[in-house]
């Protein structure tokens, strides 16, 4: 069914049945009601090309994907991106992906921009000093951070969890069963959040005149496989931790896998807390011994940012410049007193 149809079947000019799909003010609220009625009974789909010439809008999101060979893909991220398609659905809004050399991204950012293919931008995986952020706000285009940039004035909207207070409370809780051996492992120590969660653990550690050497953090990609070799590199140092904190679940899974080879008992022997993104294959509740998890849904937040970026564009607001979500603490087996 084409927009003609439709206008005849209502009864109504193809001008006010347009208006009404696209929130017009001047169309009434029964008239935009009876319309989005017939187009859920009919199936009709309006016409991208010819609704970016009716509104000036395109109806989609950018974001840039950097991808080289070597580039890790991420099953975090890929979790996010869920949450984003599924508010973008319900607007009927789509995504226009660039991939870009991870050197090339404001660049590639830039020309997106100026494609005129798309109405917002998201950016992700946010570091300190992020050389994108002057791009983003010199662009007249609404734009949105998943995370922050360590050092930078937060004078942008963005949406983040709080990482440095997620593991200064997990660091806290594992001070508290007696622990004085700690070990990080973490992710990329040039992104935000492996920043902020480094600094939350050096914090709590500071309160108890300890410290954090840095033979006892291992940053790197969250892959089982790293999460393992940093495991087993930990487990040989002079004084072996007896408390690991994780910036994945998907990094515990490898620690756990070095801890049982290495003949020691998870929750006994050793005491690990990760970061639990909600992601749907790998449940900590699920684990031979069940996990301590700081928890927040990267799946949430990407419906969050989808809805506020396309809210934006449709002038649906106002919505917060700033979001900052609080993590969760859930207490299971793979955390008990230090041994003896």
């Amino acid at each position: 069914m084409n927009l003609k149809q439709l206008s005849e079947m209502l009864g109504l000019s193809q001008t006010t049945v347009s208006r009404a799909l696209n929130g017009y003010p001047e169309v009434n609220e029964a008239t935009r009601e009876r319309v989005l009625r017939a187009v859920q009974e009919t199936g009709y789909r309006p016409n991208k090309a010819a609704q970016r010439l009716a509104t000036g809008k395109a109806g989609s999101i950018g974001l840039v994907m950097p991808t080289a060979p070597g580039h890790y893909s991420d099953v975090h991220f890929g979790e996010f991106l869920t949450g984003l398609g599924e508010e973008a659905v319900r607007h009927d809004f789509h995504f226009v992906i660039m991939p870009a050399d991870p050197d090339d991204e404001v660049g590639a950012l830039r020309r997106l921009a100026i494609s005129g293919n798309v109405d917002a931008l998201f950016v992700a995986y946010m570091r300190g000093h992020d050389p994108r952020l002057p791009l983003l706000k010199s662009l007249s285009m609404p734009f949105l951070v998943h995370g922050r940039s360590f050092g930078t004035e937060p004078d942008y909207p963005y949406l983040d969890i709080d990482n440095e207070g997620a593991f200064y409370d997990a660091t806290r809780l594992l001070l508290q069963l007696g622990h004085r051996h700690f070990c990080l492992l973490n992710g990329p120590g040039h992104l935000d959040f492996a920043i902020r969660r480094n600094k939350g653990v050096v914090s709590a550690l500071a309160e108890r005149g300890l410290e954090l050497p840095e033979s006892c953090v291992s940053h790197m990609s969250m892959t089982d496989e790293h999460g393992q070799l940093a495991m087993e590199r930990f487990l040989q140092l002079p004084e072996p931790p007896t408390a690991i904190l994780c910036s994945s679940t998907v990094l515990a899974l490898g620690a756990i896998r070095a801890v049982t080879q290495a003949g020691l008992k998870l929750g006994e022997d050793i005491s690990l807390i990760a970061h639990d993104d909600v992601l749907p294959h790998l449940k900590p509740e699920n684990f031979s011994v069940p996990l301590t998890t700081t928890r927040s849904s990267l799946r949430a937040a990407g419906v969050r940012i989808a809805e506020r970026l396309i809210g934006t564009v449709k002038q649906d607001g106002p919505f917060p410049e700033q979001e900052l979500w609080k993590t969760e603490l859930i207490v299971r087996a793979s955390t008990g007193a230090a041994p003896r």
